[in-house]
């Protein structure tokens, strides 16, 4: 049986063998996030093979920075913030935001307009891919990922107002698309899930 300290060791030793640059080890840790990491870049991503692109991007940069981890935080939130930024990265280019004054109402309306379904995951993670990357990244920055919408302002270079309506639109896309006819694919694995919550449990990163 394997124990949790058993699990806790393999993971240092990994790390360690990647400071060495041990090809072996670099490997063995890619195995071991390979599914977590891939789960945020789909997230991001237009499809699969750009999720993978932004996959051997984002483990280059582990592999390139890991000297610099700190070993008293949780590997698995570093890890999940160098995925994250390397898909911001590979969308950057492609992201654009129109000005708009601050909507801090935008919360409420939505609430009013609050549209509940249940989707397999594999339904929902289709849905978010059919956003925009604008309203995608801010969506799951936001109602995933739990940043603030000053954070996500800093790291996107937009104002927080733009963000708010971004994240707001995001949401109204949602709700169209859950509003269309219920195919026979979202009889599958069923999960609740309200695209006007503040926050979404999606599976992923955890700061």
């Amino acid at each position: 049986m394997i124990t949790s300290r058993d699990g806790e060791h393999a993971l240092e030793s990994y790390i360690n063998s990647c400071i060495r640059n041990e090809r072996e080890g670099q490997q063995a840790l890619y195995k071991h996030f390979y599914g977590f990491a891939m789960g945020i870049c789909l997230r991001y991503a237009n499809n699969r093979l750009d999720a993978a692109g932004i996959l051997n991007d984002g483990f280059f940069k582990v592999f390139k920075n890991i000297e610099k981890y700190e070993k008293d935080k949780p590997f698995k939130a570093w890890i999940g913030r160098i995925i994250t930024n390397t898909a911001i990265d590979y969308y950057r280019a492609n992201l654009k935001f129109a000005d708009h004054a601050d909507v801090s109402d935008y919360n409420e309306i939505a609430q009013e307009q609050s549209v509940y379904a249940k989707l397999a995951y594999e339904d929902l993670l289709a849905l978010v891919q059919k956003l925009t990357p604008a309203y995608r990244t801010v969506f799951n920055l936001f109602a995933i990922d739990g940043y603030s919408h000053e954070e996500i302002s800093e790291m996107l270079s937009i104002s927080v107002g733009t963000s708010k309506s971004n994240l707001f639109k995001a949401r109204q896309k949602l709700q169209d698309m859950l509003k269309a006819p219920v195919s026979n694919a979202y009889e599958r694995k069923m999960v609740a899930f309200d695209v006007n919550q503040v926050r979404v449990n999606f599976n992923t990163n955890t700061k």
